[in-house]
């Protein structure tokens, strides 16, 4: 890894933005990519066949074994297995930090024993598609630390990437191992029909989730054994072994015997289970900032045995708390000295820092510019038509129409700091409107996509709710999608919000094999 010094694109001041009336009269839509509009929500096991009773003529052939099965099932059995798999998980210590304004709690994450199921030439799509968005936004972010050749082309405005607060000038001109800069992407997806599959979300900083997929094969297996033998599911649980490979492919100088470690802000953090969970499944130690320091250039680890150098840390640690020296002085997280050790090629940092320019929700609607750019491949699975609100006429049109769409903070997560206008009341949305107009770069819009319904055990006994998926993208010398994901499911009758943060729970996610 060589630093070089490269001369980036001059960005424009961005102009003073409109300012708009929360109750501007009807406003035509700025031209988006058509959405799919039907009638009623896509059912993974009944497709569009409504919400009456499920009769095997209405059964997808996906869910047909499934069916046969859950026919013979009695409700109480499921509520028995339920009650099973929340002991599970609590004995496992499977739980997750929610912050609230004046204190925080420790939670399980509801877990739904119905499965989701795609059948392989589905999960050949999703496979496609997903590789290909993170080969293209490698290709991205590479660039714009280098030659910025997109830039230059017009393609994507300078001014959108070189201030964002994301984009990180100490990157500039550094050459990552491998040219990967996004080891691990989680990338959220939603479906509308049976090959309308859409991504909603990038996540490419420290994308969390993974241990939930893990975790949530090994209580399906346990609890229904007899349903398992009657399909074919590819395993996921090889996931860690795919994770530490790439991991270790990408060691400065190519070592043959890396020390991995993975970075972990400490028990406080909301995803400490799952840090060290995966650690644990990689069979690497879990450190805190004050467990490594830098000497000579190179990253070290205090043991019981004396300093032991590291050469890759998976870093669950945002960029600005990573290293007092070069972001935030007063971060108690990091590793004093660590950006130096890094910029001289003696350590690989998974992901990179800067990925976050990328995930960027405002950056989002440019991924499909950068499949055709890099790729010259058009996307194989569609961004939602997004409406970007630094723009005048998609704030425009939004004010105008906050009913009938989803606002996010571009740097938004956890469904925290959105607005779902059509769940909302009259003064939410006046009053969203006023922090739209207060700072309106700081917010997107999409309209309420009609997402696709699982069967899902609730209180009154099966029934559709609405889901969304996030599989996992793993990057090193080669790419590996698991045949898996993390299915997060609205447990609420006709919502749509199925962040855990806010009341959503889990499913196990199986691909059938052919």
């Amino acid at each position: 890894m060589k630093a070089a010094t490269i001369k980036p694109v001059k960005a424009k001041p961005a102009a003073k933005p409109a300012v708009a009336k929360p109750t501007a009269p009807k406003v035509a839509a700025p031209k988006l990519a058509a959405t799919p509009r039907k009638p009623l929500a896509f059912d993974e096991m009944t497709a569009f066949a409504g919400n009456g009773p499920v009769t095997p003529e209405k059964v997808r052939d996906v869910y047909r074994v499934f069916a046969e099965w859950q026919a013979t099932v009695p409700a109480k059995e499921f509520e028995r297995k339920r009650k099973e798999a929340e002991l599970l998980f609590r004995r496992l210590g499977i739980t997750f930090l929610v912050y609230g304004k004046e204190s925080s709690s420790e939670r399980l994450i509801p877990f739904d024993v119905i499965p989701r199921i795609f059948a392989a030439e589905e999960w050949q799509l999703i496979h496609d598609g997903c590789c290909q968005r993170v080969r293209a936004i490698n290709a991205f972010l590479h660039d714009i630390y280098h030659n910025q050749d997109i830039l230059q082309a017009g393609r994507i405005p300078a001014e959108e990437v070189l201030i964002n607060p994301q984009y990180r000038p100490e990157m500039q001109g550094l050459d990552v191992p491998g040219g990967v800069y996004v080891h691990i992407a989680g990338l959220d997806l939603v479906r509308t029909g049976e090959r309308d599959f859409y991504v909603l979300e990038d996540n490419l900083r420290t994308p969390s989730g993974v241990s939930y997929m893990l975790e949530n094969r090994n209580v399906m297996m346990r609890l229904f054994p007899d349903l398992f033998s009657a399909h074919k599911v590819a395993p996921v649980d090889n996931y860690p072994a795919h994770m530490m490979a790439s991991l270790r492919a990408l060691a400065p100088g190519g070592m043959n015997n890396p020390t991995v470690v993975l970075l972990s802000p400490g028990a406080y953090n909301s995803a400490y289970f799952e840090h060290v969970f995966l650690a644990d499944q990689m069979g690497i130690d879990v450190v805190e900032g004050q467990d490594l320091f830098v000497k000579n250039g190179h990253v070290f680890m205090r043991t019981t045995k004396g300093p032991q150098q590291v050469d890759v840390i998976y870093r669950r640690v945002d960029d600005d708390y990573l290293d007092p020296l070069a972001f935030h002085r007063d971060s108690m997280l990091g590793v004093p000295g660590l950006l130096a050790a890094y910029r001289a090629g003696n350590v690989t940092l998974a992901n990179a820092i800067g990925t976050g320019v990328a995930d960027d929700k405002s950056m989002y609607v440019h991924v499909p510019e950068m499949i055709r750019f890099y790729l010259g491949e058009e996307p194989i699975i569609s961004n939602v038509p997004t409406y970007v609100l630094r723009n005048d006429k998609d704030r425009a049109y939004v004010l105008a129409n906050l009913d009938k769409l989803v606002v996010k903070e571009v740097h938004g997560s956890g469904g925290y700091g959105m607005l779902v206008g059509p769940a909302a009341t009259t003064k939410e949305r006046q009053d969203f409107a006023k922090r739209i107009l207060a700072n309106p770069g700081n917010y997107i819009a999409q309209p309420t996509l009609s997402l696709s319904t699982c069967p899902t055990f609730v209180s009154k006994g099966i029934a559709p709710r609405h889901v969304d998926f996030r599989p996992f993208v793993v990057t090193g010398k080669t790419q590996t999608l698991v045949p898996g994901g993390l299915t997060r499911v609205a447990l609420i009758k006709g919502s749509l919000v199925v962040n855990s943060s806010q009341g959503g729970g889990t499913k196990d996610t199986w691909i059938l094999e052919s």
